[in-house]
């Protein structure tokens, strides 16, 4: 069995020391979508939602969800984080938001939660922006796509 990183010896929770570990270039990207009826998707696209732009709005709450993910999730590491990109794609199909956040630094530990908490903002921030026209939306599919750098290397979804 693979042993937790964050549980000491005795069970308690820690943050991992990653003093000893060297500085690499790391990337992630997760992805996510908010799913909805198709006359809410057009109204989002069209910018007539009263709160206002809602995808403007949704890619800076992502951005700034991803600077403040050791805030938000106990045990995170600070990280200078070097770029942050966030996504939203209409897609008539689904219907809905399509999201992708991708995160970059220069470090010790990686980006994987930054980029996971970037798409999980943009998708609230949808729905706030958005509740007033379908409560019935929903948040779906939230999950790590890429990861490159750091000891176990490259990970890409399959």
């Amino acid at each position: 069995m693979t042993k937790l990183t964050h549980i000491d010896s005795s069970g308690s929770a820690r943050m991992v020391d990653v003093s000893d570990k060297p500085v690499t270039s790391r990337t992630a990207t997760a992805s996510g979508c908010v799913r909805m009826s198709k006359e809410s998707l057009d109204t989002i696209i069209q910018g007539q939602a009263r709160k206002g732009d809602v995808l403007g709005a949704a890619r800076i709450a992502g951005i700034m969800g991803a600077k403040r993910t050791s805030d938000l999730i106990p045990l995170c590491h600070p990280l200078p984080i070097s770029g942050v990109s966030v996504e939203l794609r209409p897609d008539y199909d689904l219907p809905g938001i399509q999201i992708e956040a991708t995160v970059k630094t220069s470090g010790m530990t990686g980006v994987e939660m930054e980029a996971l908490t970037a798409v999980s903002t943009a998708a609230l921030t949808i729905y706030d922006m958005a509740k007033a026209i379908e409560r019935s939306m929903q948040i779906n599919d939230i999950r790590l796509t890429f990861k490159e750098g750091g000891k176990s290397g490259r990970y890409e979804a399959k």
